[in-house]
Protein backbone atom coordinates (compact mmCIF):
# COMPACT_ATOMS: atom_id res chain seq x y z
CA UNK A 1 0.00 0.00 0.00
CA UNK A 2 2.96 2.17 0.25
CA UNK A 3 1.81 5.96 1.14
CA UNK A 4 -1.48 4.64 2.03
CA UNK A 5 -0.65 3.16 4.98
CA UNK A 6 1.88 5.23 5.79
CA UNK A 7 -0.04 8.29 6.45
CA UNK A 8 -3.54 6.64 7.06
CA UNK A 9 -4.30 4.66 10.61
CA UNK A 10 -7.72 2.59 11.31
CA UNK A 11 -8.20 3.26 14.79
CA UNK A 12 -11.85 1.25 15.67
CA UNK A 13 -14.36 3.33 13.01
CA UNK A 14 -12.36 6.04 12.84
CA UNK A 15 -8.73 6.77 10.86
CA UNK A 16 -5.92 8.89 12.16
CA UNK A 17 -4.45 10.77 9.51
CA UNK A 18 -0.80 12.06 10.05
CA UNK A 19 -0.45 16.08 8.16
CA UNK A 20 2.31 18.11 7.58
CA UNK A 21 1.02 21.55 8.14
CA UNK A 22 2.69 24.76 6.20
CA UNK A 23 0.78 27.61 7.40
CA UNK A 24 0.81 31.12 5.65
CA UNK A 25 0.35 29.68 2.10
CA UNK A 26 -0.88 31.84 -1.10
CA UNK A 27 -3.80 29.22 -1.20
CA UNK A 28 -5.68 26.34 0.99
CA UNK A 29 -4.87 22.67 -0.72
CA UNK A 30 -3.96 19.56 -0.57
CA UNK A 31 -0.05 19.13 -1.59
CA UNK A 32 0.47 15.47 -1.60
CA UNK A 33 2.79 12.95 0.20
CA UNK A 34 5.75 13.93 2.20
CA UNK A 35 7.34 11.02 3.60
CA UNK A 36 4.87 9.62 5.79
CA UNK A 37 2.74 12.32 6.23
CA UNK A 38 0.26 14.09 3.84
CA UNK A 39 1.61 17.55 3.06
CA UNK A 40 -1.29 20.55 3.52
CA UNK A 41 -1.04 24.19 2.41
CA UNK A 42 -3.02 26.07 4.54
CA UNK A 43 -3.53 30.23 3.78
CA UNK A 44 -4.08 30.83 7.12
CA UNK A 45 -1.47 32.26 9.81
CA UNK A 46 -0.50 29.52 12.85
CA UNK A 47 -2.04 32.32 15.42
CA UNK A 48 -5.14 31.86 17.72
CA UNK A 49 -6.13 28.11 16.07
CA UNK A 50 -6.53 30.10 12.43
CA UNK A 51 -4.67 27.50 10.40
CA UNK A 52 -6.26 24.64 12.85
CA UNK A 53 -9.82 25.95 11.48
CA UNK A 54 -8.62 26.23 8.24
CA UNK A 55 -7.62 22.28 8.09
CA UNK A 56 -10.45 20.95 9.48
CA UNK A 57 -12.23 22.95 7.25
CA UNK A 58 -10.29 22.01 3.84
CA UNK A 59 -10.18 18.22 4.82
CA UNK A 60 -13.82 17.98 6.06
CA UNK A 61 -14.74 19.43 2.24
CA UNK A 62 -12.28 17.24 0.45
CA UNK A 63 -14.06 14.14 2.24
CA UNK A 64 -17.77 15.28 2.39
CA UNK A 65 -18.21 15.89 6.01
CA UNK A 66 -19.13 17.90 8.49
CA UNK A 67 -16.31 20.06 9.96
CA UNK A 68 -17.23 18.13 13.13
CA UNK A 69 -15.96 14.56 12.23
CA UNK A 70 -12.35 16.22 11.59
CA UNK A 71 -10.90 16.41 15.11
CA UNK A 72 -6.44 17.34 15.69
CA UNK A 73 -5.67 14.68 17.84
CA UNK A 74 -2.24 15.83 18.87
CA UNK A 75 0.59 18.86 17.42
CA UNK A 76 -2.34 21.76 18.05
CA UNK A 77 0.99 24.39 17.91
CA UNK A 78 3.44 22.14 15.54
CA UNK A 79 3.44 21.89 11.66
CA UNK A 80 3.04 18.02 12.35
CA UNK A 81 -0.31 16.83 13.35
CA UNK A 82 -2.55 13.77 13.82
CA UNK A 83 -6.12 14.05 13.02
CA UNK A 84 -9.37 11.88 13.51
CA UNK A 85 -11.59 11.59 10.76
CA UNK A 86 -14.67 10.57 12.41
CA UNK A 87 -16.34 7.23 11.30
CA UNK A 88 -14.29 7.16 8.13
CA UNK A 89 -12.26 4.32 6.58
CA UNK A 90 -8.78 4.26 5.41
CA UNK A 91 -9.66 3.05 2.09
CA UNK A 92 -12.32 6.00 2.00
CA UNK A 93 -10.02 8.42 3.47
CA UNK A 94 -7.06 7.86 0.93
CA UNK A 95 -9.44 7.71 -1.98
CA UNK A 96 -11.15 10.48 -1.03
CA UNK A 97 -7.83 12.94 -0.22
CA UNK A 98 -5.47 11.21 -3.87
CA UNK A 99 -3.92 8.60 -1.97
CA UNK A 100 -5.30 5.90 -3.34
CA UNK A 101 -2.97 3.08 -5.97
Amino acid sequence: MGMTASCLRADGADTLLAVKVVPGARRDGIAGPLADRLKVRIAAPPEDGRANESLRSLLAGALGVAARNVQIESGHTRPEKTVRLVGIAPGIAAAALGLGP
